[in-house]
């Protein structure tokens, strides 16, 4: 029984150190990755170039680094957010011979080039190498409708998924690092082009007296309708075929004209619905005046819209 007992606390001391995370680099977002890691019950070391931030993280449960060497040797799973990839060399660099046999995740953001040069970079020192982005801001971080991305060794992502689970769903899109930072880019883009129409949608609807909060309310229930054209239009885009079931680039130009005018009468800017007008407009003068709407995507490579 004694011996049992052993090996059973021995298996706890090894799980709590395959658990535990240092996080280099408390931000807002580092800020909230440490909590969220401390929250899940992860033993968490946290350094950062003002101690304060460390201090208050301290205060919490977590380990105050006092250099990121000690916060690189404290955990298998070094995870770091920091202003620029820049900062993130200049940070690890003097401590990179740590790095080995560790996994380095590295939510900074920045560009499908810097990505792999940093993957390079860390593969040379001995660490694999996740590359990150924090999809739903900060505010989400912890819960599990945050999304997050990663990309990059995928056996370093399988032996580290639990850990990562508690920032939020955490979502592995494939060996290539260079792919965290392309979603990223691509998504962010996706929600102002929400957010830009949204925006217009309100001050139109505000025109004409209707309430902010209510008219949003509204607009929440017809967005799942707008999701549920993302994955169609996907399809039809790979096929390159473009029925037009929920109609064609010229009825949706005449729509947007009603649009453009109902907002000028409304005293309102109109580069918002000129920019979807283009798009349409665009995609008539390519032939496809008649095809679906997601026919605009022939139209959107530099070649094509020249």
């Amino acid at each position: 029984m004694v011996k049992r007992g052993n090996e059973e606390r021995a298996a706890d001391v090894a799980d709590r150190e395959r658990s535990a995370v240092s996080v280099i680099g408390l931000g807002q977002l580092g800020a909230r990755l440490a909590q969220a890691f401390l929250a899940a019950g992860h033993p968490t070391t946290v350094w950062n170039r003002s101690a304060a931030r460390a201090e208050a993280l301290a205060a919490q449960g977590a380990l105050r680094a006092d250099a990121p060497r000690e916060a690189v040797l404290a955990s298998p799973l070094v995870v770091v957010c920091l202003p620029e990839y820049a900062t993130v060399r200049e940070v690890l660099g003097p401590v990179a011979e740590g790095l080995g046999g560790r996994v380095l995740v590295n939510l900074t953001s920045g560009t499908p080039e810097q990505a792999a040069e940093a993957a390079a970079w860390a593969g040379r020192h001995g660490a694999a190498y996740l590359d990150g982005a924090a999809m739903s801001g900060t505010r989400l971080v912890g819960r599990p409708e945050a999304l997050f991305v990663f990309s990059g060794a995928p056996e370093a992502f399988a032996a580290h998924r639990t850990v990562l689970a508690s920032l939020g769903n955490a979502l592995h899109l494939g060996p290539d690092p260079a792919l965290a930072p392309v979603y990223d880019t691509a998504l962010f883009g996706l929600a102002w082009g929400t957010l830009a129409g949204f925006h217009h949608a309100l001050a139109l609807a505000g025109s004409a007296g209707v309430d902010p909060v209510a008219f949003a309310s509204v607009a929440s229930a017809h967005l799942p309708f707008v999701g549920s054209l993302l994955g169609e239009h996907a399809r039809q885009v790979t096929e390159g075929r473009y029925p037009d079931d929920d109609g064609t680039v010229d009825v949706h130009r005449a729509a947007l004209e009603h649009l453009t005018h109902a907002s000028a009468a409304a005293g309102l800017a109109t580069d918002v619905p000129r920019l979807f007008t283009t798009l349409l407009e665009r995609a008539a003068a390519a032939g496809h005046g008649a095809s679906g709407i997601a026919s605009v995507a022939e139209t959107l490579p530099a070649h094509a819209a020249a």
